[in-house]
Formats: C-alpha cells, structure tokens, sequence
C-alpha cells in the first residue's frame, strides 16, 4: 500500500523516536542523544544511539540504522504497512481511506479470511468427534499431545466428499466463496464441486497476524495420490510468500536472535513441542525469494535444518541460488545438516533434544556451504581442474548484488584457493586424511622430493618465525591502526572519502576497533563532520581520553602526518600509504602463519626456504615506514614530529 508523503511525516511529528524506542529499550539521554543496550544484539556497553533532531536510530554493535517504521519493523517483524498502522493508532491518526478496488478486495479477503476461520473450526470439531479416532491416533503416535493439537489448531478432514461443502453451506456460504477460499473442487467437467480435503490430519495455515488462510493436509490413507496436500493458490494464499508457523514464530525469533527452517509440519510441530518456538517451515516448494525475505525480518541470520542426504543437500544447494543475489550486510543464512535418513522429529524421538542442538551447534555458514559444494569429493591434481575450480567461484561471487557482500565473499574465497593451492604447490597434493601423496601421483608441485628434515634446525625456524610475529608484526600492526585511527581523528574530512574504506580495515586492537566505530557512528549521524564537532561527541561519550592516550603512544617515524597542523593533501596521502602498508602487513602475516603449519606438517628445505622468504618480505616491510618521508607541504610538516 502506498501512503501519502505528508501522512507519514505527521506520524513522524507527533510519535519522536525516543518515544517509540523507549518502550522496548531503556535510554539514558547523553548530550543531545539517548544512548542504550541494543535491540537486536547483546551487550554489555550500551552502543544503540537515538537522535529525536534527526529522526533516526543507529546500533553501533550491528550497523542497523532508521526511523520508527524501520524500528518496528526489525523488532516487531510486521510490513510496513503493518508497521505504519500501528505507529498511526499510537499516534491518534486515521488511516488514509482508500480507492474503491482497494476497499472492494479488502472485503472480498475479510469474507474469505471467515469462510476459512470457519473451515477451520469444522476440521478442529471433527477431530474430536468419533470420526477423528484414527486421526488422533496418529497424533498420538507422533508424540503430539492435546496441548500441541490445539495451540497449533490441528484438525480432521472426514472420508466424505461433501462434509465440509454440506456444514459450510448451512452456514449461508456460498459454493463461490468455498471455491474462491479452495475448499472445493469444481470445474466445467465436474457436475457436483466436492471437498478438496477428505480423510487427512489437518494442519492451519496462518499469515503474520494469526489469520488462517489455507490448509495443509496429511494423508492418513497409505494408498492415497499425495502424501501432503496443500491448498490451491487463492486471493489470500500464495505459497511462496508464506512460511508455516509464522505468526507464532515471529515474537520468539526476535527474543532469541535466530530462526530455524525445517521441511515440514511435522518438523516444525516437534520442535515447539520440546520449547524451541522459533521455528518456521516452507510449504513443500523449494525456498523463495518473497520467503526468505520473511526470514530476515525475524533474524539476520536463519538457520536451514535439512536432512543430511542426497535430498537435502540439493535442497540446500537450490537455496544458495536463491539468496546468492538477496545477499545484504548482515543477512544470510546457515545450515545444520541433520544425519542421513533423519529428519528432526527422528532425532528427537531417538536420541533426544540435546542431539538436535548439537546439530544446530555445528550449523556452517553460506559461504562454507558453497566451498563444499564446489571442492568436496573433487580431484585438483591438475592445472586444468584447478582454473575451472576458480572460474566456478568466480561465477559464484558475480551473483551477489551488494558490492560490499561481493566484495567479502571475493576475499574470502581467494583466501580458500590460495590456502587449499598453497600445500601442493610446495610439496604435492594431500590425501582425503591429511596423507601425503606417493612420488608420481599427482606431485606437480614441481622442486626436490619431499624427505624428512625434521631437526632441531626446523623447530628453532617455527620458533624465530613465532618470535617474530609477536616482536615485531604485531606491534608494527598496532602502531599502524593507530596511525590510521589518529588521522581520521585530526582530519575528519577523510571520512567524506574513504568511510568505506575506514569501516573494512581490520583492526586487531580490540580499544583502536571500538574507537574507530565509534567515529563511524558520530559521522552517521552528524555529517558533515568537523574536528570541534567529533572531539565534542568523543568527550560525551567519554572516549576523548582514550583517543589521547593512543596519541601518546606512538612511535612510528612517520607519525608526523596525523598532527592537525598537517596539510590536508599530506594527511590524506600519508593515510592511504598507511592504509596500504596494513592490508599488506596484514596478508604477509596470514602468509606466515599458513607457511608455519605447512612446514610443521611436511619439514622439508624447500617449505623452510618459503617460511624465510616470507620472514624476509616482514622485515623488509617494516622497514618501508620511513619511505612516507619523502613528502610534504612544508605548511604540514609539524617540527616536533620530523626527524
């Protein structure tokens, strides 16, 4: 529904964001910001920032940003249609009346959403009766208690073609609306339109505010067509836009911070049965775009529990292809797969909840699914197979829209290749166990054969190559984010640039990485930003002192452009060239460590010669602080920092 521009500002005048924050989170006003524990990660320092001059909210902890329908929306999981109608009555604003179309398909779903409220109850009562015996039985047998049958308001369709179709029209439903709710079947080569569910267990099927809007049904009968049989799609129901369990599951989702996916009803039905609530089950299609968009309003990250077998992994790899393009910061999925032949209900029953957590404890994220699917149980050995390999993770990593996801997802997969190319490059190809390959199978490595050389000599190597690291890489690391941290901070104009840049860096300083986001967090929400205004911020938000501190500590000799006395052209040329140093330190130092373990699993002269290669790239590195020297307005260049 589009809404008028100047009805939502009005809603945005009379309700402040403190206001509608405040009743989930509790603020402390700080300055002219109300500062509190976010609401959607835990935390112990409050970082969730609210500005009622601005009209927005910004989570320091999970980047999440927005006015009040944004908030309602993450919080609360509704549309925002849901969302500015709750906002509206909070407000004491009359919704906008709408065309006549609108109002006349909005009492055509009000009349639908009743003839299915009262399909619904008939199903419950049959079930009931003596002719729902059977059904209860199997209930019984599944484990499901009369609690369980009502919350989730199962039902029994009789073994009658017109039992539903004779209670509906006693009530005055017409054969119309039965059709259009697709309750019945009826056709121009059908003489008598019959009930579409007949001798099958019932499951309702709800949309985000409860309302049942279709059926699913379980076949009692062995010798039945359709095991599971769901209702046709009708005005009120399109299966792909609709997850099982959704209304229940959506309050426990945001409480918990996560979301799990199973298959089925049944799936779905045990979990709440043994108190994991948030829980949600497609309707026996592969999973959608529309539904995994359902997903993320309820948790940043569901989590797919499939069976661990042939099935279940290509239902796993079909949903890779679905959200590769829906990617976002903060949104994606992971996956428990479940031992083969199980689904979760099995697991329950036979080993116990405890089993199932442990299933979801070892759940792998999207970007290990896609590895496992391209390289499990493949042979690398040559040349050939090895480009192919990257051009499928190439291909792979062109289908996320969002540069940023893409830009990861490219990092990281290079990081895998170079890792799983690194040990064979040097040594040959490893066996399925970690075993090394036989001399002339699959050693196209190339170099000396490999023999073993594990002496005093290598053990001293690791060790100098560890001292090393500690001694110099991970203090020079420090000083350097330092550098960076310190730049921005005398020279905010940096940040109308480089913010991209600045907020991927990584940081391994746990304070200089609090910091940072920190500054992030002022320039969100104070743009443009000048030094008076973000040493104003820092202060409130009792950070100034530490920035000082880190001032005081550094020593690098090229410091020099950090002072604020330093001409702009100079700040930015030295932190960029700072910036570049650090994502190569960086790399040299993952390159170390990798170098490391291979020459602690395969010693061998040539694995050293590599180790001590990369040690020569680190001290040649450190050295290269001193080339930022070579420039400089004599305007910049602050005299107590030179020399």
């Amino acid at each position: 529904m589009n809404f008028p521009s100047g009805f939502l500002d009005e809603i945005r005048e009379r309700l402040s964001v403190s206001e509608v924050v405040g009743r989930r989170v509790a603020l402390k006003k700080r300055g002219r910001e109300w500062l509190g524990l976010s609401p959607f990660n835990s935390e112990k320092t409050p970082s969730f920032t609210v500005n009622d001059q601005k009209g927005f909210y910004h989570c320091f902890s999970s980047g999440k940003h927005g006015d009040i329908f944004t908030f309602i929306m993450e919080t609360e999981g509704l549309t925002f249609p849901e969302a500015v109608e709750r906002l509206a009555r909070d407000a004491g604003l009359d919704m906008p009346q709408r065309s006549a179309e609108a109002e006349r398909r909005d009492a055509e779903r009000k009349s639908l959403l009743d003839v299915m409220e009262l399909a619904s109850q008939f199903f419950e009562e049959r079930l009931q009766s003596a002719d729902g015996a059977v059904a209860r039985g199997y209930l019984a047998d599944r484990g499901l208690s009369t609690q369980i049958q009502q919350r989730f308001r199962m039902g029994f369709a009789p073994n009658d073609r017109r039992a539903l179709k004779t209670h509906l029209a006693a009530l005055d439903i017409t054969v119309e609306q039965m059709v259009a709710a697709g309750l019945i079947i009826a056709g121009e080569d059908i003489q008598v339109p019959y009930d579409r569910f007949r001798d099958r267990v019932i499951f309702p099927i709800s949309d985000q505010k409860g309302r049942v809007i279709a059926f699913g049904g379980r076949a009692l009968s062995p010798d039945a067509q359709a095991k599971y049989l769901n209702s046709p799609e009708t005005e009120l129901f399109h299966k792909g836009a609709v997850l099982y369990n959704l209304a229940q599951a959506r309050r426990a989702a945001h409480d918990t911070g996560n979301l799990i996916v199973v298959e089925g009803y049944m799936d779905a039905i045990a979990l709440s049965a043994v108190g994991i609530d948030h829980v949600v089950a497609p309707l026996g299609t592969a999973l959608t775009g529309d539904q995994l968009a359902l997903m993320w309003r309820m948790a940043p990250e569901p989590m797919l529990c499939l069976d661990g077998d042939a099935a279940g992994l290509k239902a796993a790899y079909r949903s890779i292809e679905t959200a590769l393009p829906l990617l976002q910061p903060g949104r994606s999925l992971r996956y428990a797969m479940l031992p083969d032949g199980q689904d979760p209900d099995d697991l329950i029953r036979n080993e116990g909840v405890d089993a199932l957590k442990a299933v979801f404890a070892a759940a792998r994220p999207l970007s290990e699914m896609i590895w496992a699917r391209e390289t499990e149980g493949r042979d690398f050995a040559t040349p050939e197979r090895r480009a192919e390999l990257e051009t499928r993770i190439e291909a792979v990593s062109r289908e996320i829209h969002d540069d940023k996801v893409r830009h990861h997802y490219v990092s990281h997969f290079r990081e895998r290749l170079k890792a799983l190319w690194a040990p064979q490059q040097k040594s040959g190809p490893r066996g399925r166990h970690g075993r090394r390959q036989p001399a002339g199978k699959g050693n196209w490595g190339g170099g000396r054969p490999w023999r073993d050389t594990r002496d005093g000599a290598l053990t001293q190597a690791l060790r100098n190559s560890a001292l090393a690291r500690s001694a110099q890489g991970d203090q020079m690391g420090r000083q350097r984010e330092a550098v960076l941290l310190l730049t921005v901070f005398e020279h905010p104009f940096l940040l109308e640039r480089y913010s991209e840049e600045f907020a991927e860096v990584e940081f391994t300083s746990t304070l200089l990485d609090r910091l940072r986001h920190e500054i992030l967090d002022i320039a969100a929400l104070n743009a443009p930003l000048d030094k008076g205004l973000l040493e104003t911020q820092l202060d409130t938000r009792g950070q100034l002192q530490s920035i000082r501190q880190v001032s005081a500590g550094l020593t690098l000799k090229s410091e020099w452009f950090t002072d604020s006395g330093a001409a702009p052209s100079d700040a930015e040329t030295g932190w960029r060239h700072t910036l570049m140093l650090h994502r190569k330190s960086l790399t040299l130092q993952k390159e170390l460590k990798a170098a490391e373990r291979l020459l602690a699993e395969q010693p061998s002269e040539e694995n050293l010669a590599h180790l001590n290669d990369i040690r020569e790239q680190i001290r040649s590195e450190i050295g290269e602080e001193a080339t930022i020297e070579g420039f400089g307005e004599a305007s910049g260049r602050v005299s107590s920092k030179v020399g």
